[in-house]
This record gives C-alpha cells, sequence and structure tokens, in this order.
C-alpha cells in the first residue's frame, strides 16, 4: 500500500471522510481556538497567518514542510475528489464516496500527478478571464519574476493568452518528491510577488491575490516539466447556486476591474 496523505483544507467544523487517507488541517489557524480532530496549520514550519491572502496554500505549505508521507494531496472541506461510485446527492452520501485509497493508488500507478477536472471558459482566454474578476497587475507581476527567476517557464505563462481551461482550485495529489519541486517553485515566486505588491486597498476578496495568482501557476508549472496527469471531477459538498456565482463575476467583471 503506498503511503498517501491529502490534507483536507478547512476554516470550521464540517463532515470528513471516515478514511484515515484523510488529514483534516484548520487553516488561518493562527490565534484561534481549535478546532477538534482537526491539525493546525500553525504548527512547525508555516505560514498561517498569511491565509487572508494565500487560502489553501498556507495548508499546503504546511503540509510540505511538516507531514511525513510518499504521497501528499491537498482538497478543500467543500472540494473533493470524487469516487467512482459518487451518486447519491446527500450530504453524507457525498462523503463517503469520495476517492478512496484503492482508485487512488491505481491512478498514481499511472500518472504523476492526480488534478481535478478543467475547468473551461469559453467566452475568454484564462489571462482576460483572471483580468475580469481581480486586479490583473499581480499575474502581470508574477509574469515578470519567472521571466527573471524561471524563464524555461515562461513560455507556459504567455499561453495563459491563448488557453481557455485550467485546473482550479488549488488541488491537486502528486509524490512528495515532485511536490517539494513544485512547492519550491510556487513559494519562491509567490513570496516575492508579495514583497512587490501594495495590497493595502484590496478588499477581502482580492486580497485573496497569491491563492488566485497561484491556480493559473499549475498549469504552468505541470505542463513545463511534461508530468502525466489525470483529470478527475470534483464533488462538491454543497449545492452549488450558479446564479449567484455568475452574478458575481459580472458585476467584477463590469465593476472595479472591467
Amino acid at each position: 500500500l503506498k503511503d498517501i496523505k491529502i490534507i483536507v483544507a478547512a476554516h470550521k467544523k464540517y463532515d470528513m471522510p471516515d478514511n484515515n487517507l484523510y488529514l483534516p488541517v484548520f487553516v488561518g489557524a493562527d490565534g484561534k481556538e481549535d478546532i477538534s480532530g482537526y491539525k493546525r496549520d500553525d504548527t512547525g514550519s508555516n505560514i498561517s497567518i498569511k491565509n487572508p491572502n494565500f487560502c489553501e496554500l498556507t495548508g499546503l505549505y504546511w503540509a510540505w514542510k511538516n507531514v511525513d508521507a510518499d504521497y501528499i494531496g491537498l482538497v478543500h472541506y467543500r472540494r473533493h475528489f470524487k469516487g467512482k461510485k459518487c451518486k447519491s446527492k446527500e450530504i453524507k452520501n457525498r462523503v463517503e464516496s469520495v476517492l478512496g485509497n484503492k482508485q487512488l493508488e491505481e491512478l498514481l500507478n499511472e500518472v504523476d500527478v492526480v488534478l481535478p477536472k478543467k475547468r473551461n471558459y469559453i467566452v475568454e482566454n484564462l489571462y482576460d478571464h483572471y483580468g475580469h474578476t481581480t486586479y490583473i497587475e499581480p499575474l502581470d507581476e508574477a509574469g515578470k519574476i519567472i521571466d527573471e527567476r524561471y524563464p524555461e517557464y515562461k513560455k507556459e505563462f504567455e499561453n495563459l493568452k491563448k488557453r481557455r481551461s485550467a485546473h482550479m482550485f488549488n488541488m491537486l495529489i502528486m509524490k512528495k518528491e515532485l511536490l517539494d519541486e513544485y512547492c519550491k517553485w510556487l513559494f519562491d515566486i509567490l513570496f516575492e510577488l508579495e514583497k512587490r505588491l501594495d495590497i493595502s486597498g484590496y478588499s477581502d476578496y482580492d486580497a485573496r491575490v497569491f491563492g488566485f495568482v497561484s491556480e493559473r501557476l499549475l498549469d504552468i508549472w505541470i505542463k513545463t516539466n511534461k508530468l502525466t496527469y489525470i483529470n478527475i471531477p470534483v464533488e462538491f459538498m454543497e449545492k452549488q447556486n450558479w446564479l449567484v456565482k455568475g452574478t458575481k463575476f459580472l458585476e467584477r467583471k463590469i465593476g472595479i476591474h472591467g
């Protein structure tokens, strides 16, 4: 059996899979009371205090620095990789039917990385979509950092202006050795970006900037390194209100970011 740990990033108590494959982690735990049964992302080497700006990446960083396993993954309390038998719409059954050990082991024997099914953006490319949902300057600055420090990744960064699909949510599962390489690359870029940005005037939404940028960087790293991957559907633990989501997107698109 493979030694696999998938951390479940959460900021509150929630239904968790009854499977030791999954490790609930309280992200943004710095200065807050414990959540019973959850690990905290402010222990060991951590960036917990950065959670308002780095989102679930504080959990990824904590896992990278503190979890001892051959394979490490990241999912969310409301978003999991869907198992083959996931049919029920009941919350409890959804949790019970997320990706399990046997199926995951089979997948990891075939590919380097397990990723969520791509999201398609029909109306516009990834670069334009980003600029219509939040400030574009951080993404542009990330491109400059890549050009300066990792020029071999520049081509795929430029392809953001052509591509219309991406693996979102910062969800992934891969070997620890690969995660080491990815996190060294990712956090080097993001910490340098943090130094260069002034986000003091950003709203709470826009201040999640480093989480947003990283979602666009994952595929750049995957493609440049020519890694094999498989797309797994995402199971949402709560009913999605697509009307509300669509309305908020349109408000941002025609608002200050238009």
